[in-house]
């Protein structure tokens, strides 16, 4: 669901930067409002558990963010669409003033769907007038801000999709939210395990592309020799430990995990229909995605796994979670497949700062540093994500019990 750029300064291949960049927020806008297209106003509007957002605070949200973070602050005169906006779609920016309550989002039914892409089209003429007349000693701080700002939505835009797939999977006709792509259906290769030598390895991100600030500073990291899987678990390897008893032996679990096992009746992944499960009756196990309701492909890779269920299938697999920085390390080599999708990966390392890691300034300094504490880390990209928002030092990070992301399985061991 590519969008085109639909603005007069989007130039495609400009060498001009602020056509360049116009032609970046005209695409990255316009992709936010082609994935919401499937969906009804109702579907738009409802919020289906604390931890999600409706697709239409989405779409004001990620326009909030330009009109308080970046317009308001390089155009002393603008003038905001609605001020009570400033309170409805503010997310966690404490630095900006109080918010609606998150679990609460699902009560907006006003403003209307309407006014929200009224909102967005005002936002959006600003923003292009911001970038064609801002004078030259601010354009450096405003690119830099602008970008931040598409970074932000395209996180929305797999937000969006995960948050619209839980809310569809809570409706007992388990609607569709697109028609089902087909699968290759080819058979996984068996396992192959990429040795890695111990030492030293340098890790996060460095140089003048984009990065969020939790990426940084590069810094070396020592390791010991591990050995990484090539591939992700599949949906039939995930099977054979649910057959095994592997949601009934506290063996395998952590003890957070295995006291969400009973608290929360997990017995599968996410999205699994079992056989016979009423909703969509079947001799088979099926799952349930943004295509609706398929037969489980065993061959494909299982998603929508906690951090529990990761690591209680390694255990039982004989084997552990990566490190994010074995992950990183391993990046790259030939040998290697799926790393930056289907699926993100959990790793075993906590979400923490690095070294010498140094927030943004201003009110962006709440953008990542704020929550280093009782997350994991992810590494890698997902099918949700948009093309090129993945890249090799990207610290993705949720609760380990979060199971309604594209979240997945890689292995790993200690060198034998």
């Amino acid at each position: 669901m590519r969008a085109q750029p639909d603005t007069p300064l989007a130039a495609a291949g400009s060498t001009d930067p602020r056509q360049a960049l116009a032609a970046r927020y005209a695409a990255v806008r316009a992709r936010s409002l082609a994935l919401a297209a499937p969906l009804s106003a109702e579907d738009q509007c409802v919020q289906s558990m604390p931890d999600a957002s409706p697709t239409k605070w989405h779409l004001a949200h990620t326009t909030w963010f330009f009109e308080a973070v970046v317009l308001q602050a390089f155009q002393p005169d603008y003038a905001v669409h609605d001020p009570r906006y400033l309170y409805l779609f503010n997310s966690y920016y404490e630095a900006l003033g109080p918010r609606h309550p998150r679990p609460q989002r699902g009560l907006l039914t006003r403003p209307a769907l309407a006014e929200v892409h009224a909102y967005r089209a005002q936002v959006d003429a600003a923003m292009v007038l911001l970038l064609r007349t801002v004078d030259a000693a601010q354009w450096t701080a405003l690119a830099d801000m602008v970008e931040l700002g598409l970074q932000h939505e395209e996180q929305h835009q797999e937000l969006l999709l995960t948050d619209i797939l839980h809310l569809l999977s809570c409706n007992p006709l388990l609607p569709a939210y697109q028609a089902p792509v087909a699968d290759a259906d080819l058979p996984a290769s068996p396992v192959q395990w990429l040795a890695m030598e111990g030492g030293t390895y340098t890790v996060g991100h460095a140089g003048a592309a984009f990065a969020f600030d939790n990426e940084t500073p590069q810094h070396p990291v020592l390791l010991q020799p591990y050995a990484i899987a090539d591939r992700l678990v599949t949906c039939g390897e995930y099977l054979d430990f649910i057959h095994d008893g592997g949601y009934r032996n506290p063996a395998w679990w952590l003890s957070d995990g295995w006291a969400m096992v009973n608290a929360q009746g997990w017995q599968a992944p996410a999205y699994w229909l079992a056989p016979g499960d009423p909703r969509a009756p079947s001799d088979h196990w099926q799952q349930f995605g943004l295509g609706g309701v398929r037969v489980l492909d065993h061959h494909a890779p299982v998603t929508h796994v906690s951090f529990y269920e990761a690591a209680a299938f390694a255990d039982w697999a004989g084997a552990r979670l990566p490190t994010e920085f074995e992950w990183e390390a391993a990046f790259g080599h030939a040998a290697i497949t799926q790393m930056l999708g289907p699926a993100w990966q959990w790793t075993r390392s906590s979400y923490e700062p690095y070294p010498g890691f140094r927030p943004r300034s201003g009110a962006v300094r709440e953008y990542n540093g704020k929550f280093m504490v009782g997350q994991q880390v992810l590494r890698g990209a997902s099918v949700a994500t948009p093309p090129g928002h993945g890249r090799k030092t990207y610290r993705n990070f949720f609760p380990p019990a979060a199971r309604w992301q594209f979240s997945g399985i890689r292995l790993a061991k200690d060198a034998a």
